[in-house]
């Protein structure tokens, strides 16, 4: 049995795309959306640690696909390249489940006036 938190695989998040399909019509998103599937991890408000991996992304907010449920809420989503690491503090604003025991969420970046840069080395 796999662990209910684990990170999602690319098998996982290609499946659960697929059985969610493109939506056909117009996209009335304010901000442009781009398809982004990269390993993230996201601290929750109660100190929880979820791996997931991401779906989307635009100027605005991050989509994410991961095992278990989150509470919607102010959480920490990490991601990392090869030669850098990103952190963003991001309103999770919903969490839904989807095929496969997988759990798709959403939410919006928060500003803070403290920091320039949301890049860390």
């Amino acid at each position: 049995m796999k662990d209910p938190f684990s990170r999602p695989t690319m098998e996982d998040l290609r499946q659960v795309l697929e059985s969610i399909g493109k939506v056909d019509g117009n996209n009335t998103r304010a901000s442009e959306r781009l398809e982004l599937s990269v390993p993230a991890e996201v601290t929750t408000q109660r100190g929880n640690t979820v791996s997931a991996m991401t779906r989307e992304i635009s100027r605005t907010g991050i989509g994410l696909l991961h095992r278990g449920s989150m509470v919607p809420g102010l959480v920490t989503v990490r991601m990392a390249s090869e030669s850098r690491q990103f952190e963003y503090q991001v309103q999770l604003e919903w969490c839904s489940p989807c095929d496969n025991g997988m759990f798709m969420s959403g939410g919006r970046f928060v500003t803070t006036s403290s920091s320039g840069s949301n890049e860390t080395s």
